[in-house]
This record gives C-alpha cells, structure tokens and sequence, in this order.
C-alpha cells in the first residue's frame, strides 16, 4: 500500500501538527512563504512520488491566501507524481455563498469546487459544511466530517439541568435537532427576520426555555450578533444558563466584544480555525479539538475502512 504523506499551508498548522500526531506520522517537509512582490512559493523537500499526499489547510482569514496557498500545494503535488491528492479543509471558506440569492449573484461555493478540480486534487476531506449540497459541487468523494462527538463529549460534563437546544434560524433546524438528539435534549428554535447581511433581528422563541440549561448550536460564529442576541431573547423567556457551541469560530468584526458583553456563560467552539489574539484572552470561549477525528478519517480512508461509522 502507497505510503501516507501529509502537509500544511499556513492557515491553521497547529492543527495539523495535532492530526500528525493522532495518527503517529510526521508532517511532510514543505516550504509555503512569499516573493517579495507577494506571490506565494511553494517548495516540497521531499519525494511524494506514488504516495497519497493530504494538505491541511483551513480556508480561514486571510481567505482568499489561505485559499491560494492551498491551490498551489495541490498543484505541486500533483505535478510531483503523487498518486494522490486529498484537500483536507477543516473550514470551507465561501460555504455561505452556495446559491444565487439574488438575480446576477454568483454561486461562489461551486466556483471553489472548481478551482480545486482544476488544481488536481482527487479528494476532499471537510467538517460541518454550511450548506450540506457543497458536497454535490465537487465530482469526486468527499468525507463531510461532523465535530458532534467530541462536542457532546464535553457538553456532558457540564451537567446540564434540563438541556434545551437551540437552533438561532430555521435553517440551522435540523443541525441542532441531529445534537439534540446525541445527548437526549428537548428542542427549540428562535424565529428571527434577517433586514440586512449580518445584521440579526430576533422575534420569538418556538418552544418552551423556561427554567432549561439552553445550548445554541450553531455551524459556525461569524459576528456573533445572532448568538449574542440570542442569548439574550433566552434569558428573556426565563432560560436558567445560557451556552454556545459552534464548530467553526470566524469571529469577525465586533464577535469578541459582543460574546463578552453577551448572557452567554461559555462559548465552546473548535480549532478549525485559529483563535486571534483577543480570542485566546476571551475568558468566555472553551476550544475543543477535532485532531483526532480528522486524523482517524484520513487513516480510515487511507485503509479503505468506513468513515460514516465514526459518527454512529
């Protein structure tokens, strides 16, 4: 059996470097920098040739460098002779932007899809897509990871008193129902009316909070102005503690603030992405790691063994 070789771009190698431990492996040697004019050099030091390469790399801010550096490694690696390419993108950047809404819009997600193809790459590994029908943009297999275990894993050792989870929209319904339904949680739902791009507007509660422990389960944290306010409408209709639990943290903008000005007990979110700074010193935030379900994945698809058996 070919041997396997991982990389990493410089979006998340933290990450990366607890994958390669999960599974016993070291990371490639690979240099990813910059020419002085900004263009992005990427040099493998070492033969791939017939070997089943992955790159991580989390198409996080920067997006569009993260996204270039991820392009060109897949490049490099397929014109080094790999037998294969895996992109192994823990967060899909663009995931939002998966139809047309509205007339002239483009359909960014599949544009992204493209670009990888066009790179070479013969596999994409990701976890937590925000639209599930990504996974139908991109011809070859794709393994749709889910953070859920290791999430519940530390959802239970809060001992919650009468666990209620909460969707922020409607769209997010059956995300939270399938969490709910892991740590056997009663289920809500916030109807909220959206007047302007991230700009949330929160009307009413679907379901009974009063006297719970609510959990808001969320796919991903961008300005936190729906969780924050959330929060807030919970505790209004008589929610006992309020938590956030997000496998994707962006945090753009205002979030940090927002999440410390925010009811919210604790924000338990993924390294999928890296925390800034502020987010590291916010008191709030409990970062969990996927390392081990990513790094499992690669070694089930590696072996030709289920990877859908690590969620039942």
């Amino acid at each position: 059996m070919s041997a396997v070789k991982l990389f990493t771009g410089n979006s998340n190698p933290e990450l990366a470097q607890e994958i390669s431990r999960a599974i016993g492996l070291e990371m490639g040697a690979a240099r990813v920098g910059r020419f002085s004019d900004g263009e992005i050099r990427v040099e493998i030091d070492e033969s791939v040739r017939g070997a089943d390469a992955y790159v991580i790399q989390s198409t996080c801010a920067p997006v569009n460098d993260n996204l270039m550096e991820l392009l060109i490694m897949l490049d490099a690696l397929k014109r080094a002779s790999a037998g294969s390419v895996s992109a192994v993108i823990p967060y899909f950047g663009y995931a939002r932007q998966d139809r047309k809404a509205s007339p002239r819009a483009p359909i960014s997600a599949r544009l992204v899809t493209d670009l990888l193809e066009a790179a070479g790459v013969n596999r994409l590994i990701t976890m937590e897509l925000h639209a599930g029908q990504i996974q139908g943009f991109f011809d070859g297999p794709v393994d749709h990871l889910y953070a859920s275990p290791v999430l519940t894993s530390y959802i239970q050792t809060l001992k919650l008193k009468n666990p209620v989870v909460v969707s922020p929209d409607a769209g997010g319904v059956e995300r939270a129902r399938a969490f709910a339904k892991r740590f056997h949680a009663s289920l809500a739902i916030i109807d909220k009316r959206r007047p302007a791009p991230n700009v949330a507007e929160i009307m009413n509660i679907i379901g009974d909070v009063e006297g719970c422990d609510a959990v808001l389960f969320d796919d991903m944290i961008d300005t936190a102005g729906t969780i924050s306010e959330s929060a807030l409408v919970l505790k209004r209709f008589g929610a006992r503690r309020v938590f956030a639990v997000s496998t994707h943290p962006v945090l753009s903008g205002q979030a940090i603030q927002r999440l410390e000005e925010s009811p919210l007990e604790e924000v338990i979110v993924t390294n999928t992405i890296p925390l800034s700074h502020a987010g590291r010193a916010c008191s709030k935030i409990k970062v969990i790691s996927v390392a081990e379900i990513f790094g499992e994945a690669i070694l089930r698809i590696h072996n030709l063994n289920s990877v859908s058996t690590l969620f039942d």
